[in-house]
């Protein structure tokens, strides 16, 4: 029985990877009841077993021929229950199988219709294909990110999952609410790019006032300055400095002894460098261990760099149970919090196809058209 804040929300989710997977999992981490249509006879991309598929937790998988026109009459009918469709494809792939905006909304006039795409609907390259890292450097993003010498991907966090996966969520529940109050659905038009874009937005206001460089860690908040950066400790692990304020600054220097008069220049970028190297040089001194010891739990702002391996032990992690095991497989617990409605992992990644029947007469397809399709070779 879910009891998140989602809970009686009816999501149809189109198989694809990347964000639109991502933002069906919080969705129902949140106590949606997503209904993933898979391929028939398709495989769990990039996963050796189904439980490592952790943006497939707590949803329902129908496995359909969607070429077969009795899946596709299945799908309308199952749009006709569900509060909001997610889909991934390529601009005019829904549309090309009969299951396009024009005759869902006919069928469920509330419908909310999230697409995800990386350039968008529309757009001079919007048939393009394309990933994460293209996406984030059209928008200004990833000419930002990295050494001087080279812009670096930053995984596919700023894209598929920022600009993408939570800008999605965001529209749906934001057309849901609206669907909710006027009757009236519509499309949501989530591109990657355009989120990207927006993730920018201070940078890009910062800019414009002459107060952001161009050249990649040459400004405040991207590792140029010695009090915002990572460094290596004497056991060669790592630890992160976020000491951006005064009075942060201040508690910096009293804790890690940084009492040279050079330090006084927190914020004259010629001293910089010079101030980096002999940040760097303390904290070589002591173990990351020693340095936790010191700072943790202080307004140095501090935090030790920890791999996957290690990130689930961290005692404030384990304290708020932030990390959680399904099947074997640690991952994150769902997010964020909810004081009366908490949000929870419902299910863990289904099999392709193995919710077929029961999702499908759960929707209100009756047990004898779920026969009649599985004789069609429909599902």
């Amino acid at each position: 029985m879910s009891t998140g804040p989602l809970a009686g929300v009816r999501i149809l989710e189109f198989a694809g990877i990347g964000p639109g997977p991502f933002c069906c999992m919080l969705l129902a981490d949140l106590g949606a009841d997503v209904v993933r249509i898979d391929r028939k006879q398709g495989h769990q991309a990039h996963f050796k077993e189904a439980r490592f598929d952790v943006a497939s937790r707590g949803k329902r998988s129908i496995a359909m021929d969607l070429k077969k026109p009795e899946s596709v009459a299945t799908c309308l009918k199952l749009i006709e229950k569900a509060d909001a469709i997610v889909e991934g494809f390529r601009p005019g792939v829904m549309e090309r199988l009969g299951l396009g905006p024009t005759p869902a909304l006919a069928r469920n006039p509330r419908l909310v219709y999230a697409r995800m795409t990386g350039w968008g609907q529309e757009g001079s390259i919007a048939h393009a294909a394309g990933h994460d890292i293209n996406y984030i450097a059209l928008s200004g993003a990833l000419a930002g990110i990295g050494p001087k010498e080279k812009p670096m991907p930053p995984i596919n966090l700023v894209g598929d999952y920022g600009g993408g996966a939570l800008y999605l969520a965001f529209g749906l529940l934001a057309g849901l609410v609206h669907a909710r109050h006027s009757g009236q659905g519509q499309v949501v038009d989530c591109a990657i790019s355009d989120g990207a874009a927006s993730l920018m937005a201070v940078c890009y206001g910062l800019y414009a006032s002459g107060a952001w460089s161009l050249e990649r860690n040459s400004n405040s908040l991207d590792g140029a300055a010695p009090n915002y950066d990572t460094y290596q400790c004497e056991d060669g692990k790592w630890i992160s400095i976020a000491s951006t304020g005064a009075p942060f600054y201040q508690q910096l220097r009293d804790i890690a002894g940084f009492d040279d008069p050079e330090f006084d220049h927190q914020k004259d970028k010629a001293h910089w460098p010079s101030l980096k190297a002999k940040v760097a040089d303390k904290f070589k001194t002591k173990t990351q261990q020693q340095w936790c010891d010191l700072m943790e739990g202080t307004d140095v702002c501090f935090a030790p760099v920890l791999d996957m391996s290690e990130a689930p032990s961290h005692h404030h992690n384990r304290s708020r149970n932030t990390f959680i095991d399904i099947e074997g497989v640690t991952q994150p617990a769902p997010t964020p919090r909810y004081s009366v409605t908490p949000g929870a992992v419902r299910s863990p990644p289904p099999e392709i196809g193995q919710h077929t029947e029961s999702a499908l007469t759960d929707w209100g397809i009756a047990h004898a058209e779920v026969q009649a399709l599985a004789a069609a070779g429909a599902i």
